[in-house]
C-alpha cells in the first residue's frame, strides 16, 4: 500500500499548495503596506517565500515516483481509489477519515499538520503566512487561513454567502467554523489525532503537532488505525444483535424526552448493577436524541466538551460514596453545579447531594432487574439459532447485561467457525462454552472459583438426602419463574435460594454443592474466609459485600464453606468487640436475603449458627455419616476404573469401617501412593489397610484388628511400614 498511499498524498498536497500559494500572496498584500526595507533580514521576504513554494512542490511531486502527467486532481483521485479498492484495499487518508469521521475540511487540516514533517520549508511557509518568524510549526491560525482558502477555491469573491470581501479573503463564516472544528471538542484534537504543542494564550496562536503513528499511517507504513487515536469520553453506539431490557420501559422514555427538550438536565437512573447500566443510559440517550459521553478524569473538561457535541455526560457513581471519595465526589459536584449540560448519574445507590438537586431541574428513575420475559427476548435476539428449550433455560440461569450477550455471541460464532473445518457448525453448540469464558473466572483475593469436576453419580448420600439435593438444583431453576411470571417475588423479601448443609467433616457437604452447581451448570465461588474476617470495623462487612457482588456478576453459586465463625450466633454484648461482632451478623442476614442467587453454608455443627440464619434458609440438609452401604460404594468410587485394583481387595470388610467419604477418598489415595512407591503393578488389600491405618491415625482414632477380619494380619505389616 505504501506507492498508492505516497500517490494519495501527493494529489491532496497538489490542492493544498494552490491554498499556500492563495495564503502567500494573501500576507504579501498585507506586508507591501507594512514593510520596511530596514526589516527584511528579521522576516521571510517574498522572494523566498516563492522559491521554498516551488521547492516543496517539487519535492512532493516526486514522492511516488517518476512526476504523473498533469490531468484534473479529483479525476486522479478517483482512479486511485478504483484502483485500491480493486486490490481490496483502502487508501490510509481516506480509512483514516472513515475511521474518525474526518471532513474534507479537517482531512486537509491533517495533511497542513503532516507536511512540516515531509519536508523542513513549510516552517518558513508557515512562518511567512502568519508574519512570525517563531511560528513556524501549523497553529489554529494558519490552518484555518489556508484550509478556508482551500474550501472557497473558485470562488470569484471568496464568499460563498454574498458577502463583499477582498479577493483571496476567506469569509469570516468559513474561518468560525473551521475553528470550532479545530477546537479541542473537533474530531483531530478529541481523539488524539493532532496535539498541541506548547502553551499559548491565544487559541488561534496554538500550535499543533500529529498524533503518534499517524505520520506512518499516511504514509502507508503500517499501523492499526484503530490505535492512532481515542477518545476517553466517547461511548460507541450500542452494536446491534443484543435488544435493551429498557427500551421498552414507558417511563425512562419520557425522563429521556425531558433530557432532550430541556425540561430536565440531570437524570438519575438508580437500583442497575454496573453492567446492567450501559444498557440503561444508552436506552435514555436515544430517547433524548443525543450522543453519549461518559465521565474521565476532568470533570469541568467533560463537561465543555459534552455541551459543545450536544451530548449526554453519563457519571457512574458508584465510587463517588464515602469518605475516602470525598474529594473526587466534591470536584464532580461543584462542576455539575456550574453546569448546564445534560448528564445522566447511574448507581447501585443513589447519590443526590442536596445542593445539587436544588440547583439542577432533577428527576430519577429506580431500574427493575430484567424480568424473565425481557432475559428472553436478549437472548432470543442476541442468539436466533436458540430453541425454546434452550432459550428458556438459558434466560432462567442467566441475567447478563447486553455487553455480556453480545460477548457470548462472539464467542460462541468464533467458536463455530473454528471447529467446523470449512463449514461452521452449529452456534448453539458452541453457546455453553462461550458463557464460561465470558463470566467465569473471575476470582478475588477472598473468593476461590471452582469448576464443577463430579456429577450426581458421584453423590453417595442416603435417599433423604440425595432426593433434597436434586430438590434443591431443581428450584433454582424454577425459581426466577414462579418469583417474575407467578409474583412471588412481591411477597417475599428473600431472592434466590438458600441452603444449609450440616453434619460432620466429610459427610459431602461441599461436594454435594460442587454437584448442585454442575447441574445447573454454573460456577462455584469459595468464599475464604480467612480473607473475609477482618479485624478491622467495618473491613468484613466490606469483604462480604464484594464477595456476593462477584458471585452476582459472575452469575455463580456462592459457598461459605465451614462458616460456624462467621455465622455464628449473636451474643449478649458484654465488650465493645461484641456489638461489631453482632453488626457484621445483621448485615449478613440483611445481604443473604438480598441476593438473588444461590448460596450454600456448610457447618460442621448445626446448633452453632444463628437461628435467625436458619429461618432464612429454604433448604436446611444434614448430612450423616455413611452407613454401610453408602460406605461400600464409597470405596468402589474411591479408585479410578483405569486404577489397577488386585483381586483381593475386599470391599465387604471394608465397608464395614466406620469412615466419612473424605477419609475413604484419602485412604484410597495413600494406598495407590504406597503401591506405586514399592513398584506394584497393582493395589492389593495389603495396600489398602496400610491406608486405612494411616487414615485412622490422621483422625487419632484407633484401627483394631478385629475390624478387618480376616484380614487383620495385615494391620501388622501396615504398622511396620
Amino acid at each position: 500500500m505504501g506507492e498508492p498511499a505516497l500517490e494519495h498524498l501527493r494529489i491532496r498536497l497538489a490542492d493544498i499548495h494552490r491554498a499556500l500559494h492563495a495564503a502567500v500572496e494573501r500576507q504579501t498584500r498585507i506586508a507591501a503596506r507594512l514593510t520596511r526595507p530596514d526589516l527584511a533580514p528579521y522576516c521571510v521576504t517574498d522572494e523566498q517565500v516563492e522559491v521554498l513554494l516551488g521547492e516543496v512542490r517539487a519535492f512532493t511531486d516526486t514522492m511516488a515516483g517518476p512526476a504523473a502527467p498533469q490531468r484534473p486532481e479529483p479525476a486522479a483521485e478517483r482512479d486511485l481509489r478504483r484502483r485500491a479498492s480493486a486490490e481490496g484495499r483502502a487508501l490510509p487518508l481516506d480509512a483514516l477519515a472513515t475511521r474518525f469521521g474526518l471532513t474534507h475540511a479537517e482531512q486537509d487540516a491533517l495533511l497542513l499538520v503532516a507536511a512540516p514533517e515531509l519536508d523542513r520549508g513549510y516552517e518558513r511557509i508557515y512562518a511567512y503566512i502568519v508574519d512570525n518568524l517563531n511560528r513556524r510549526l501549523p497553529s489554529v491560525e494558519l490552518l484555518v487561513t489556508v484550509v478556508a482558502l482551500s474550501a472557497e477555491d473558485g470562488s470569484e469573491d471568496g464568499s460563498e454567502d454574498g458577502s463583499e470581501c477582498e479577493a483571496g479573503e476567506p469569509s469570516a463564516a468559513a474561518r468560525l467554523a473551521l475553528r470550532r472544528a479545530l477546537g479541542p471538542a473537533g474530531s483531530l484534537r478529541r481523539y488524539g489525532l493532532l496535539r498541541t504543542y506548547g502553551e499559548s494564550a491565544l487559541e488561534l496562536a496554538q500550535e499543533l503537532v500529529l498524533g503518534p503513528g499517524v505520520l506512518d499511517f499516511l504514509l502507508g507504513w503500517g499501523a492499526d488505525v484503530g490505535l492512532l487515536g481515542h477518545d476517553p469520553g466517547e461511548v460507541s453506539q450500542q452494536e446491534p444483535g443484543v435488544l435493551s431490557p429498557y427500551l421498552s420501559s414507558d417511563r425512562l422514555t419520557r425522563l429521556g424526552r425531558g433530557l432532550g427538550s430541556g425540561d430536565i438536565d440531570l437524570a438519575g437512573l438508580w437500583g442497575c448493577p454496573p453492567d446492567g447500566q450501559l444498557d440503561a443510559v444508552h436506552a435514555l440517550a436515544r430517547a433524548a436524541g443525543a450522543p453519549l459521553r461518559c465521565l474521565t478524569a476532568d470533570p469541568e473538561a467533560d463537561l465543555r466538551t459534552a455541551a459543545a457535541l450536544g451530548a449526554l455526560l453519563w457519571i457512574p457513581t458508584d465510587d463517588l460514596h464515602g469518605e475516602a471519595h470525598r474529594q473526587h465526589a466534591d470536584a464532580v459536584s461543584a462542576a455539575l453545579l456550574r453546569s448546564r449540560a445534560p448528564v445522566c448519574l447511574t448507581g447501585l445507590k443513589p447519590w443526590r447531594p442536596p445542593g445539587l438537586l436544588a440547583a439542577r431541574a432533577y428527576a430519577e428513575l429506580t431500574l427493575p432487574t430484567p424480568e424473565l420475559i425481557d432475559r428472553r427476548a436478549m437472548w432470543s435476539a442476541a442468539l436466533p439459532d436458540l430453541n425454546g428449550t434452550l432459550l428458556e433455560d438459558l434466560a432462567v440461569r442467566y441475567r447478563m447485561s447486553g455487553g455480556e450477550l453480545r460477548a457470548v455471541a462472539s464467542v460462541a460464532g468464533a467458536g463455530a467457525r473454528l471447529a467446523g473445518n470449512g463449514y461452521p457448525e452449529p452456534v448453539v453448540d458452541h453457546v455453553e462454552p462461550a458463557i464460561a469464558t465470558v463470566i467465569r473466572g473471575r476470582g478475588g483475593s477472598a473468593v476461590h472459583s471452582v469448576v464443577p469436576r463430579r456429577t450426581v453419580d458421584d453423590l453417595v448420600l442416603p435417599h433423604v438426602q440425595f432426593t433434597q439435593i436434586l430438590e434443591i438444583a431443581s428450584a433454582c431453576r424454577a425459581w426466577p419463574r414462579i418469583a417474575e411470571t407467578w409474583g412471588f417475588a412481591r411477597r417475599s423479601a428473600h431472592g434466590g435460594v438458600k441452603a444449609l448443609f450440616t453434619g460432620e467433616p466429610g459427610t459431602g457437604k461441599t461436594l454435594s454443592a460442587e454437584i448442585v452447581t454442575g447441574m445447573l451448570g454454573l460456577e462455584l465461588l469459595k468464599v475464604d474466609l480467612a480473607q473475609i474476617v477482618s479485624k478491622w470495623v467495618g473491613e468484613t462487612e466490606k469483604n462480604l459485600e464484594a464477595a456476593f457482588r462477584q458471585a452476582e456478576e459472575s452469575h455463580a453459586v456462592l459457598l461459605f464453606d465451614e462458616a460456624d465463625s462467621l455465622f455464628g450466633k449473636r451474643g449478649e454484648v458484654k465488650h465493645g468487640t461484641d456489638r461489631y461482632a453482632n453488626l457484621e451478623v445483621g448485615y449478613l442476614l440483611q445481604r443473604l436475603e438480598a441476593s438473588d442467587g444461590l448460596v450454600i453454608l456448610t457447618s460442621n455443627l448445626k446448633d452453632n449458627i444463628d437461628v435467625a440464619f436458619t429461618r432464612r434458609f429454604h433448604f436446611v440438609v444434614h448430612f450423616p455419616r455413611p452407613a454401610a452401604a453408602e460406605r461400600r460404594r464409597l470405596w468402589r468410587l474411591a479408585f479410578p476404573e483405569e486404577a489397577p485394583l488386585a483381586p483381593d481387595v475386599d470391599l465387604d470388610v471394608l465397608a464395614r469401617l466406620d469412615m466419612t467419604g473424605a477419609g475413604i477418598t484419602a485412604a484410597a489415595r495413600t494406598a495407590a501412593l504406597a503401591a506405586a512407591d514399592r513398584d506394584s503393578a497393582t493395589i492389593s488389600m495389603r495396600h489398602v489397610v496400610r491406608g486405612v491405618a494411616r487414615q485412622f491415625q490422621r483422625e487419632a482414632r484407633l484401627l483394631r484388628p478385629g475390624e478387618l477380619g480376616p484380614h487383620a494380619h495385615l494391620l501388622d505389616d501396615a504398622s511396620q511400614g
